[in-house]
């Protein structure tokens, strides 16, 4: 029963990806370079302040490698969570209702089309950097 839960959940969460297409990935190239100077995404992406962010839909939290997390974005992934696009959507609206006592010291984005567009942007990005 677990293994069907959890291949039922995987499922959910690529299909959940997929829907980020709701977005303009190109507006949302536009927005994201409000994120640039602290992400990076891309073929040739790497942590900066912040970690690169290929593949980040779909993705649990706190696996980059290499990268330091917050103990509370680590607290986090020790209950399992994912970056979906309903906890991206919250994150980029105000990431301390979501990480209270986490690093990312930006605002967020209030418009629900530039969120919407940012998550569709980044989910071109598969794990290795290369559009989707």
């Amino acid at each position: 029963m677990k293994r069907l839960l959890m291949i039922a959940g995987t499922a959910l969460i690529a299909f959940t990806a997929q829907a980020s297409a709701e977005g303009d990935p190109a507006k949302g190239e536009k927005v994201f370079r409000k994120c640039a100077a602290c992400h990076a995404v891309g073929e040739d992406a790497k942590n900066k302040v912040g970690p690169q962010l290929n593949g980040v839909v779909g993705r649990a939290w706190g696996t980059i490698e290499g990268y330091k997390y917050s103990p509370s974005l680590m607290e986090g992934a020790g209950e399992g969570r994912v970056w979906d696009v309903e906890t991206l959507d919250a994150y980029l609206l105000k990431p301390r209702d979501v990480i209270p006592k986490g690093r990312m010291a930006f605002a967020g984005l209030r418009k629900d089309e530039d969120r919407a567009d940012v998550i569709a942007y980044l989910s071109q990005y598969s794990v290795d950097g290369t559009t989707n």
